[in-house]
C-alpha cells in the first residue's frame, strides 16, 4: 500500500517532517504533495519528469534516509549527477573541479573519518577528502572528466556509510535521528541490564549447595535471553564498525570493544549450553550499558560542540519578500531566498532575517549581526549602507538592493571558511590519530598475553581479565582530546568575532611570542579624519571648516569625504565656480570672494606677489596629509588629516605585552606617521616606508630568531607577509586576498575581539594539554590494574566511558566567556 503522508505532516517523498512555513510542491499524479527540501523536490521532479511517478504508488514504506529515498532505478539516471540538483550543496572550483558538502551518517568515531578519508581518497579522480568529526561533515572534491559524484556516494555506501547532500534542516533532522536511536539502544540496554541483574543477584548471594542445578540453569537461559538483544541491538553500532575495519586490515577503536562483549557474551552461551563454567551475562549488559550511556553524553556534547557553525549555516531564511516592481510599486511578493538575483528589491520588515547581501535603498533601522560579527549592539543602518545576509532587522522596515547571493555571500564565506579549519588536521591532532592507532594495536597484543597468562594461572579468571584488558584501556578519550577541544574553540571565537579558516590556527597563536602590526586599517581604521585645524588672523576654525566642506561638496576624494564628515550638521555656504587642479587641489568663489583649498604652495600662489606667503606651515614633519585654505591674502586655516588610531588597540598592545610577546609595527606609510602611531601604542619596534617584500624579509628574520609570528594585517600588500608568519589574521573588511591567505579573520574589527581570541587560544591548548595529560595517565594506572584483575568488565565499560566523557566536558569549558 502507499505511504501517503499528509502535507503538512512529513516530506512526501522522504517522509522527514517540513520545517514550519515551507512551501515546496511537486505535483505528482494530478496531487500537490509537499517536499521538505529542495533536494527532495528535485529528486520528486526528477521521477515525474522521466516517467517514474509509479514508484510512489508501488512503495510499501517511506524510505528511512534520504539516500534511499530514490528509488534504484534512478541510481541508473545518475540523478544525482544533474547540475540542478547539485546546485545547494556542489561548488565549482575550476573549468573541470567541484567540490561537495555532504552530511556521514553512521560516524562513530575517529576510526570511522580515517576510513572514509582513506576509501574516498583513492577512487581515481578524487583531488581532496576531509571528514569532521565533530560535525559529521565531509567537503570533497573531484575531477568531473574522471568522476561523478553519484560514484562517489557509492563508494561511500559499500562500505557501510551513507552520504547526503549537506542541508541545515535535513542535518538538524538527522541529528535527532541520532539522538533518537542512541536513546533507544542506551534504553534496550539499561532495561537488559536491570533484569539480567536480577537474576544475578540470586546466584551472587547462594551460598555452597544452596541453589539446585535445575534452578540456575534456568537462571542462565533466562540471563541469555534478556541479553541476547543487549547484544544484537544496543551493541550492534560496535560490531558494524569493527567488521567496517577489519574489512580494510585496521584496527579502530571498535575492534576492542566488539572483541570483548562479543568475546565475553560467546563464551557465556558456551557455558549456559555445556552446563559449566562461568557466565558473565550481568557483565555484558552493564557494559554495553555504560558504553552506550557516555557515547549518549558525548554526542550530546559534541553537537552543542559544533552548535555555532551549525546556527550560522541556518541564518539565511528560506522565504523574502521580493518587490519586483520597486520603485513604481511597492507590493511585495513572497519568493524563494535562492531565487534571488542581483539587483533584486527586497522588502525586510522588523523582525526578519535579511536574506542575502546588499545595500540600504530606503530606511533607516538597527541591525544584529551578533552571531556574523561576534557585535553584541545592533549596528544602524541607513540608505547607502551595506547590510549583510543572515543578520536581523531589528526596528524598522528597510529596502534593501541585492548585491551578492547563494555562495557569493559573505555569510556562506564565513560558513566556508569554517568548515575548512574544521576539516584540516592540525599536527597535533595527527599525531593523536597515530598514537590511538599503534595503542590499539599494542593493546591487543597485550590483551592477548594477559589471557594467556592467566589461563596458566586461573583459566576462570583469563576471559574477564582479558575483556578488561580490551576495554579499560581503549584510546577513545586520547582520540577525542584535541579534535573536539579545537572545535569547541573555533566555535567560541567565532561567538567572539574571530573567524578560524585553518585548523592549525588556534594551536599556533596560543604559542606566538611575536605580534607583528600593519598599520593602515589594522592599528588605525583605515580612513581619513581630519585631526587638527589651525587658523590665523579672525578666522574660526569652524567657519573655516564650513569653507572647505563647502567648496569640497561635489568630490569623492577621501580628503573631501574626511573634511565633510568633520562639518557634519553645519550649514554649508554656497559654493560657485569651483574647479579642480589636479594634484594641487580647489578653486571658488564662497560669498564672492575666491577661496583656494589644497596644497600650501598651490593656495600661497592665489597671493597677487608671486605667492611668498610666509606663514610657516604647521605639522611638515609629521607625515600626516597637511591641507590649506586660502583666499588672497595668503592661507587662511590648515588641516591636519590622517588615519584616526582604534579607540581599543591600546588595551590590545598592553595585553599582549604583558604576556610577554614581543610587539612591532611595520607599515608602507611614512616613517614619521608609523613612529607617532608606535609611540601613541607604546611600541617599541616600528618601521614605516616598507614594501611588502621588505615586510616579508623583516617576518623572516624575526623568525631565525626562533620567534613564534603572529601578523595581523589588511589589505592586498599584505598578502605576502601573512603567508610568510606562522598564524595570520585578517581583518574582515579587508582585501579578498589578504582574507584568503590569512589563518583567522577579524570580522567585526574590534581589536578587543582578537583580544579575548588569543586569551581563548591559549586557554584551549592549556585544556587540550589537560585532556591529553588525563589520558595518558588514565591508561597508564588503568592497564596494570586490569591486568592485575582488579577491574571488572562492567567497571571497564564505566572507566572507559567516563574518561571520554570528562574530555568531553572539559573542552566545554573553552566556551566560557571569562577567559
Amino acid at each position: 500500500m502507499s505511504a501517503v503522508m499528509p502535507e503538512s505532516a512529513a516530506c512526501y517523498h522522504c517522509g522527514l517532517s517540513i520545517p514550519e512555513g515551507l512551501d515546496l510542491p511537486v505535483d505528482i499524479k494530478g496531487a500537490r504533495r509537499a517536499m521538505c527540501c529542495m533536494g527532495c523536490q528535485a529528486v520528486a521532479q526528477a521521477i515525474v519528469d522521466n516517467g517514474l511517478a509509479d514508484y510512489y504508488t508501488s512503495r510499501d514504506a517511506l524510505p528511512e534516509s534520504p539516500r534511499e529515498a530514490a528509488p534504484a532505478i534512478l541510481d541508473q539516471l545518475a540523478l544525482f549527477d544533474h547540475e540542478e540538483f547539485q546546485k545547494s550543496f556542489v561548488r565549482a572550483l575550476g573549468e573541470d573541479e567541484r567540490e561537495a558538502s555532504l552530511m556521514l551518517e553512521g560516524i562513530t568515531c575517529a576510526a570511522c573519518v580515517w576510513l572514509n578519508e582513506r576509501h574516498i581518497g583513492q577512487l581515481p579522480g578524487v583531488t581532496g577528502v576531509s571528514v569532521n568529526y565533530a560535525t559529521r561533515r565531509a567537503r570533497v572534491r573531484w575531477d568531473v572528466r574522471r568522476l561523478k559524484l553519484s560514484d562517489i556516494l557509492a563508494a561511500i555506501a559499500a562500505i557501510g556509510y551513507r552520504a547526503h547532500p549537506y542541508d541545515a534542516a535535513r542535518h538538524e533532522e538527522l541529528a535527532k535521528k541520532e539522538r533518537r536511536d542512541a536513546l533507544w539502544r542506551l534504553w534496550v540496554a539499561g532495561f537488559g541490564m536491570m533484569q539480567v541483574m536480577m537474576y544475578a543477584i540470586p546466584v551472587y548471594l547462594a551460598g555452597e549447595g544452596e541453589m539446585t542445578l535445575d534452578i540456575e540453569t534456568l537462571i542462565r537461559w533466562a540471563s541469555l535471553l534478556l541479553t541476547l538483544p543487549v547484544v544484537l541491538y544496543s551493541a550492534a553500532p560496535f560490531f558494524r564498525g569493527a567488521w567496517r575495519d577489519l574489512r580494510f586490515c585496521r584496527v579502530g577503536m571498535d575492534v576492542p570493544v566488539a572483541l570483548g562483549v562479543g568475546g565475553t557474551f560467546v563464551a557465556s552461551v558456551w557455558a549456559t549450553l555445556t552446563q559449566g563454567g562461568e557466565v558473565y551475562f550481568d557483565s555484558v549488559a552493564m557494559f554495553v550499558f555504560f558504553l552506550l550511556g557516555g557515547r549518549y553524553l558525548e554526542m550530546n556534547a559534541r553537537q552543542k560542540a559544533v552548535s555555532v557553525t551549525e546556527a550560522l549555516a541556518r541564518l539565511m531564511p528560506a522565504f523574502c519578500q521580493r518587490l519586483p516592481d520597486f520603485p513604481a510599486s511597492r507590493q511585495p511578493e513572497q519568493a524563494m531566498a535562492a531565487d534571488l538575483r542581483v539587483d533584486d528589491a527586497v522588502l525586510v520588515r522588523p523582525g526578519e532575517t535579511i536574506p542575502a547581501d546588499g545595500r540600504v535603498l530606503e530606511g533607516e533601522s538597527q541591525v544584529d549581526e551578533a552571531l556574523l560579527t561576534g557585535e553584541s549592539r545592533p549596528v544602524g543602518k541607513a540608505a547607502g549602507d551595506v547590510v549583510t545576509g543572515g543578520a536581523v532587522n531589528m526596528e524598522s522596515p528597510l529596502v534593501i538592493r541585492v548585491e551578492a547571493t547563494g555562495e557569493e555571500t559573505r555569510l556562506s564565506a564565513i560558513v566556508r571558511l569554517m568548515e575548512r579549519a574544521a576539516a584540516e588536521k592540525p599536527g597535533i591532532v595527527q599525531m593523536a590519530d597515530r598514537v590511538a592507532q599503534w595503542f590499539v594495536a599494542l593493546l591487543l597484543l597485550v590483551a592477548v598475553a594477559t589471557a594467556w597468562g592467566w589461563y596458566q594461572v586461573d583459566p576462570a579468571r583469563a576471559l574477564w581479565i582479558a575483556v578488561s584488558v580490551l576495554v579499560v584501556t581503549c584510546p577513545c578519550a586520547l582520540a577525542l582530546a584535541t579534535p573536539i577541544s579545537l572545535t569547541v574553540a573555533a566555535g567560541a571565537l567565532a561567538r567572539d568575532g574571530l573567524l578560524v579558516t585553518r585548523g592549525h590556527a588556534v594551536e599556533t597563536l596560543s604559542r606566538a611570542d611575536c605580534f607583528v602590526f600593519d598599520k593602515t586599517g589594522t592599528l588605525t581604521r583605515g580612513e581619513m579624519r581630519l585631526l587638527e585645524c589651525q587658523t590665523r588672523d579672525d578666522l574660526e576654525p569652524a567657519a573655516a571648516l564650513r569653507l572647505a566642506a563647502a567648496l569640497e561638496q561635489s568630490s569623492a576624494h577621501p580628503l573631501a569625504v574626511a573634511l565633510r564628515a568633520a562639518a557634519d550638521g553645519e550649514s554649508l555656504p554656497q559654493a560657485e565656480a569651483v574647479r579642480a587642479e589636479a594634484g594641487l587641489g580647489l578653486e571658488g568663489r564662497i560669498g564672492g570672494v575666491c577661496w583656494r583649498l589644497g596644497r600650501p604652495d598651490f593656495v600661497a600662489a592665489l597671493r597677487g606677489d608671486g605667492g611668498n606667503d610666509a606663514t610657516p606651515i604647521p605639522w611638515a614633519d609629521s607625515g600626516d596629509t597637511v591641507v590649506a585654505l586660502g583666499d588672497a591674502t595668503g592661507a587662511r586655516a590648515f588641516f591636519r588629516l590622517g588615519d584616526e588610531i582604534r579607540a581599543e588597540a591600546a588595551g590590545l598592545i598592553r595585553d599582549l605585552k604583558a604576556r610577554g610577546a614581543h610587539v612591532v609595527l611595520m607599515s608602507g606609510d611614512a616613517e614619521a606617521v608609523a613612529l607617532r602611531v608606535a609611540a601613541a601604542l607604546g611600541i617599541a619596534r616600528a618601521q614605516g616606508a616598507m614594501s611588502p617584500q621588505a615586510k616579508r624579509e623583516a617576518v623572516s628574520a624575526l623568525q631565525r630568531e626562533g620567534r613564534v609570528v603572529a601578523m595581523v594585517g589588511d589589505g592586498v600588500n599584505d598578502a605576502p607577509v601573512l603567508a610568510q608568519a606562522q598564524v595570520s589574521v585578517a581583518m574582515g573588511a579587508g582585501a579578498q586576498l589578504a582574507r584568503a591567505q590569512a589563518d583567522l579573520v577579524l570580522l567585526s574589527e574590534n581589536l578587543a575581539c582578537l583580544r579575548t581570541g588569543v586569551r581563548r587560544c591559549c586557554f584551549a591548548f592549556t585544556v587540550i594539554r589537560q585532556n591529553l595529560g588525563w589520558s595518558f595517565v588514565y591508561n597508564l594506572v588503568a592497564l596494570p590494574l586490569a591486568i592485575a584483575g582488579y577491574i571488572a568488565p562492567w567497571a571497564a565499560g564505566i572507566g572507559m566511558s567516563a574518561s571520554s566523557l570528562l574530555v568531553v566536558l572539559n573542552a566545554l569549558r573553552i566556551q566560557r566567556k571569562d577567559v
